[in-house]
């Protein structure tokens, strides 16, 4: 299958092209660290003759980063512009060429307070209308590249190598769903393959259905290195210790197999 992966070099598009290649799929790779071109923030005709040679589109591209990043830029124009002009451009281009696509949205489109959220809202409001199918994501972890967006696994797992410390910004007692990139892959190739058969009303969230408080992940990355755990009296400030709950419609075709120990584990010795 020829697959065209927006947001290719990304913290889940890079990984998740490496599968694709190596389960022997076609796969296009789109992103702005490939070329300025490729900004899909910016009108590129070349996006829709793409689209129109593929077969499939993973919909992943957007302006986002952990908790860090969000606090910091989430309310500010420049963002809030950006992954608007990239969802005019991409959703008008899939319009067009009525392609079969994934969009990937978030768990926090039900946190109202986040202009993350929101946004992610209003792209599944566009997806829905052009019958493509949207995923809420729950805090994805794999590896990453870029410092200033370093998710909180990424982030703790950094300072616990190089400092022998973990500074946790909160007193660690939000809890969130982590799902490992390789258990969404085999989610996502499900979704793929059953497309055509899948209800595009349903609620698609793809978690591990199991709560880890941040205190947790501290904890699982300080016995790994044998760092200190320092908290603070800060509190969560980017979701509001909303706990939202996700909806199961997607164990009827997969559920998820990776523990959160295993895959910090695996990460914690790759980076």
């Amino acid at each position: 299958m020829k697959i065209l992966v927006l947001g290719s070099s990304g913290q889940i598009g890079k990984p998740i092209c490496s599968h694709l290649i190596q389960d022997g799929h076609n796969v296009i790779e789109w992103d702005i660290k490939n070329s300025i071109d490729q900004d899909l923030s910016k009108y590129n005709a070349a996006l829709e003759d793409t689209m129109s040679q593929s077969d499939f589109i993973y919909y992943f591209a957007s302006d986002v980063g952990g908790a860090k990043y969000l606090e910091k830029y989430q309310n500010s124009y420049d963002f809030i512009n950006n992954n608007m002009l990239m969802m005019i451009n991409v959703f008008g281009a899939l319009k067009n060429t009525n392609k079969p696509f994934i969009f990937t949205s978030s768990q926090m489109a039900d946190i109202y307070a986040s202009t993350y959220g929101l946004l992610k809202l209003i792209g599944e409001k566009l997806s829905s209308d052009l019958n493509g199918l949207t995923v809420r994501l729950w805090n994805v972890y794999g590896e990453e590249t870029d410092e200033e967006k370093f998710h909180v696994i990424t982030d703790f797992i950094k300072m616990a190598k190089n400092n022998n410390q973990i500074k946790v910004r909160t007193n660690g007692k939000e809890s969130r769903q982590f799902l490992s990139v390789d258990d969404l892959y085999k989610c996502l190739i499900t979704l793929t393959s059953n497309f055509d058969k899948l209800d595009k009303t349903k609620n698609y969230h793809i978690t591990s259905f199991k709560w880890t408080s941040i205190a947790e992940i501290a904890k699982i990355i300080s016995d790994l290195s044998g760092c200190e755990v320092i908290f603070s009296d800060g509190e969560d400030k980017t979701q509001m210790n909303a706990m939202n709950k996700p909806d199961e419609h997607i164990l009827n075709f997969w559920s998820p197999s990776i523990s959160i120990e295993d895959g910090i584990k695996k990460l914690y010795y790759n980076l």
